[in-house]
């Protein structure tokens, strides 16, 4: 149930990452991935740096559209995307 939880929130939180970002997502396996490691990079961030922890379906989708914001952010730093 947990695994299937983290796979819908990583694939709104991906989803939204990406239209907030660049106007456009990766497609549906590309969101959910990019949600999940958002998830975990969100965890950490929210965690390690804010000192704030909690659990429940809206603060885990904050936290993983945060760090999926952050992630895609670096990815287009990175490679930008060509027109």
């Amino acid at each position: 149930m947990h695994f299937l939880m983290f796979i819908v929130i990583g694939l709104i939180a991906g989803a939204l990452a990406g239209r907030v970002v660049s106007g456009h997502g990766y497609g549906l396996l590309g969101d959910i991935i990019l949600g999940g490691v958002g998830a975990l990079l969100g965890g950490w961030m929210f965690a390690a740096l804010l000192g704030v922890g909690g659990s429940g379906f809206v603060v885990s989708l904050i936290m993983a559209f945060v760090g999926a914001t952050v992630l895609l952010w670096l990815i287009r730093l990175i490679a930008p995307l060509r027109a």
